[in-house]
């Protein structure tokens, strides 16, 4: 393609207040626009990069034996309905579907969309197992900020599904899924960490999240050098065993006048924090639920949300906690409630004597023993922190915020079994399709080659996504620049050799700034000394080196490279130890 033909206007100027730096260069680099409606385009640029790396994700899932679908992105509001109806889901107070009976919704998770097709298809043991994706846009889960190129209610996406009727094959399918998965971000140039990922009540079920370390990333990755790694929603830690004082007798009140803080009450009554009980009231389908945790550690929304079986959680208003406990925030408790769940971390567990709210305004109480004075429901509900002991190995655990650029999970029964997918096994039984999925963020995977390759000069792109290989650029089109450039770039593209020709009438350091902004792998300088000479300059982008070929062998030259040409990322946390 011809520069002059292409639209890529590329600023100069910084845009206003991006979100990340990956959207910072992306825009000015001219690979995308924010429109008046407040959704993101790819311009040509950045559609360009984002098909090649749809084509290698085709690659790779054809190369493991699934099959492509196409699949709306809306659908009947019915349909929708329906599919949260037998998934127990809740409606999205966001979706489509607040604004008339009629309107369009978000339509079937593709889980669930797959499993319909399976339902009404899929008869017997001997058709299975299948494996299918679809590449497409879907809602995103959440409205929060994005540390990828857009912050958007939609995101570019492959979903796969692999369908099996036992065990056995639901885990050959997962390892499939796996490594389709490991073989698309190493193609990206992306080497992932791939850590552990909660599978909530299906325990023995396996669930495994790609994560690349990133400045910018909104999610926290937790790794040992021993090789653990976890998404921080389902890291787990060990910590030292604490002693306390048995508890003798009921507990005893104590005034603690405009305490109300864990660093207040620890001051005031001289009790350290690991030794208090902090309570944090929500609300979950309109009732109020209590979690208690070490007086020292933080709630894992995440966590809360997995212990009642994925719920929507908010925290809990100043009048909706006074209506439930008849006292303020910071003089709360377990003991003394009824009709409320209460849910206790489980490092509290076998604790004795500590101290909590005692549900009245300026009073706490001493002496409190879980499972004696309280019967909560057990689950693991706090965040881990840097610097705790590795499950494994008992070495200090590291955090690192990170970007997610896929799943991979087993979902057993669990989504087919609300569609009613079942076949026939060789006894004549029916039994339930056992279901794998795995989902890829494909803006991520932009979004993080450029986080990670860029220098000030722009984007580095890893050769295999960049939008072209290689830019000719003439320091002046004319002449005999002009044919050599002409004729260089017609047997560039019949070599295969993916090529922009900047045939602008810029000045030649415009040119060259537009070059390294773009991220192109390999730029050709063609000058009027060196043309006549039959030469030209190659200027390789990643390592910021030049070198000067004969016109005659700049082909041949330029193919090797691009086999072997990356920026070269180092190993993230638990790359190795941390995969299955």
């Amino acid at each position: 393609m011809r520069w002059s033909r292409t639209f890529i206007p590329t600023l100069r100027d910084h845009p206003a207040d991006p979100e990340s730096l990956s959207q910072h260069l992306l825009i000015r680099a001219a690979f995308i626009r924010l429109l008046p409606s407040g959704t993101w385009s790819y311009l040509p640029l950045g559609q360009r990069t984002m098909l090649r790396i749809i084509d290698i994700v085709r690659g790779e899932m054809s190369a493991a034996g699934a099959q492509e679908f196409w699949l709306p992105t809306f659908g009947p509001a019915e349909s929708g309905q329906e599919s949260r109806r037998r998934s127990g889901e809740r409606a999205n107070p966001n979706s489509h579907e607040d604004l008339t009976a009629s309107a369009p919704v978000p339509s079937l998770d593709f889980e669930a969309a797959f499993s319909e097709i399976a339902r009404g298809e899929i008869r017997s043991y001997k058709q299975l197992p299948q494996l299918w994706y679809r590449i497409g846009q879907r809602p995103r889960d959440d409205r929060g900020p994005k540390s990828g190129p857009l912050r958007a209610q939609q995101c570019i996406s492959a979903d796969l599904c692999s369908f099996d009727a036992d065990r056995k094959g639901l885990d050959r399918s997962y390892d499939v899924n796996l490594d389709a998965c490991l073989r698309i971000f190493a193609r990206c140039n992306l080497m992932c960490t791939t850590a552990e990922a909660g599978t909530g009540a299906a325990a023995d079920l396996r669930s495994r999240k790609f994560m690349v370390p990133r400045d910018a990333g909104r999610d926290l990755l937790v790794f040992c050098a021993c090789g653990y790694a976890a998404h921080m929603d389902c890291a787990t830690s060990r910590l030292p065993e604490l002693v306390d004082h048995e508890a003798t007798g009921e507990p005893q009140e104590v005034y603690t006048p405009d305490r109300k803080t864990i660093a207040e009450v620890a001051d005031f009554l001289q009790v350290p924090p690991n030794h208090q009980i902090k309570s944090l009231v929500y609300v979950a389908d309109g009732k109020p639920c209590l979690f208690l945790l070490r007086g020292d550690h933080q709630l894992n929304e995440a966590k809360a949300a997995a212990a009642l079986d994925g719920a929507q959680l908010r925290t809990a208003r100043q009048e909706e906690i006074f209506a439930a406990f008849g006292a303020e925030a910071g003089s709360l408790g377990p003991l003394g409630i009824s009709g409320i769940a209460v849910y206790s971390d489980l490092a509290l567990k076998g604790r004795h004597n500590l101290v909590c709210g005692a549900n009245r305004n300026d009073y706490h109480l001493r002496g409190v023993t879980p499972d004696l004075h309280f019967k909560p429901v057990w689950k693991d509900l706090r965040a881990v922190e840097r610097g705790e002991a590795c499950v494994r190995c008992g070495s200090p655990l590291d955090v690192l915020p990170a970007a997610v650029l896929g799943r991979v999970s087993q979902l057993g029964a669990g989504k087919s079994a609300y569609t009613g997918a079942v076949v026939l096994t060789a006894e004549g039984k029916q039994t339930p399709i056992l279901v794998s999925s795995c989902g890829i963020d494909l803006e991520m995977i932009m979004a993080s080659a450029v986080e990670l390759y860029h220098d000030p000069d722009g984007i580095i792109w890893p050769a295999s996504i960049a939008p072209f290989s290689a830019i000719i650029t003439p320091v002046n089109y004319r002449d005999d620049v002009r044919s050599a450039a002409d004729r260089l770039y017609a047997d560039l593209e019949e070599a295969g050799v993916d090529t922009l020709l900047d045939d602008r009438e810029e000045r030649p350091g415009v040119k060259f700034k537009d070059a390294d902004l773009t991220g192109i792998p390999f730029r050709i300088v063609l000058g009027p000394e060196k043309v006549k000479q039959g030469r030209a300059e190659l200027f390789i982008r990643a390592s910021k080196t030049t070198e000067v070929l004969d016109l005659d062998s700049l082909i041949p030259v330029i193919r090797s490279k691009l086999k072997t040409l990356q920026p070269g990322p180092k190993p993230p946390p638990g790359h190795q130890d941390g995969m299955e």
